[in-house]
């Protein structure tokens, strides 16, 4: 071999430590170029910097060991895909990890500012009383039931965009059970606004619906749904506050959302907490 370096050497070259190598070594991730099959001594070669750096820099950014092992494996061709193929399969394993940083990240920045709105007793979030107008719409209605996750959501609009077909695309919109936030379980239904008559093509969950002139204490929130519970409070304090009957059910109406962007940040959901028409005084 006509250039190595003992463990010592690489450490001092790469700024990792002695035992980070030899852990390195022991998960299969960096093996030496050659050990010693008497003194046990470990050494290691100039092309082995790079992706020593590479594992530190992916370990860091807390890339799952079969992951890392997987990137290894594809970029050096030992999946069997060789050259570009190889470099490929070992980016897009990368590509994915990055995206899940990123959506972490995001988070992250959206509970930071939420608790700023928490901490700071002037924060306040719009709420006024108006009375919605009756709407024909096309609607799924289901029970939710216990520990579901969204995919009810999903299939409901697939369902409803079937019904739809090719007519104007317009704010889609869900009334929900309070009990569906409270207990984790409850009726839903997820509309889409529609004049022309259901189609008998249409699927069998789908049905006609005309929702009736209701009245509401409502805010627009802003942004993803990550902070929806503090739009939802203070819908809630502002009903309590002014001694509203709640009704059962609260309202939906995704203005801009995921079907119409896929920035987050310029999602608008109107929240409309309806009341009982005889507390207000509306018809």
């Amino acid at each position: 071999m006509s250039e190595r370096w003992t463990i010592g050497e690489f450490s001092r070259i790469t700024h990792l430590s002695i035992r980070t190598l030899r852990r390195y070594h022991e998960q299969d991730l960096l093996v030496p170029a050659q050990v010693d099959p008497v003194t046990g001594y470990r050494y290691y070669t100039p092309a082995q910097v790079r992706p020593a750096l590479t594992i530190k820099r992916l370990r860091e950014f807390d890339l799952p060991l079969a992951d890392l092992r997987s990137f290894l494996e594809a970029e050096s061709g030992r999946t069997g895909e060789a050259g570009e193929a190889g470099r490929s399969a070992a980016q897009q394993i990368v590509a994915i990890h990055l995206r899940r940083l990123e959506d972490r990240l995001g988070r992250t920045q959206r509970a930071v500012q939420a608790l700023r709105e928490l901490l700071d007793p002037e924060a306040q979030r719009a709420v006024s009383l108006e009375v919605l107008p009756p709407q024909h719409v096309l609607a799924v209605s289901l029970d939710v039931p216990p520990g579901a996750d969204l995919g009810w959501y999903d299939a409901a609009m697939n369902d409803l965009d079937a019904a739809a077909g090719h007519r104007p695309v317009v704010p889609p919109g869900g009334r929900y059970e309070h009990a569906l936030f409270t207990d984790g379980q409850g009726r839903a239904t997820v509309y889409l606004p529609a004049e022309a008559p259901l189609s008998p093509s249409a699927p069998a969950t789908v049905k006609p619906l005309q929702l009736p002139q209701r009245a509401a204490a409502v805010a627009t929130h802003y942004g993803p749904h990550d902070d929806l519970d503090l739009t939802y409070a203070a819908i809630g304090s502002y009903v309590a506050r002014n001694a509203l009957r709640s009704s059962n059910l609260v309202e939906e109406i995704y203005l801009v959302g995921p079907r119409d962007t896929d920035q987050p940040d310029r999602w608008r959901t109107l929240v409309a907490w309806l009341i009982d028409s005889d507390a207000d005084g509306s018809s």
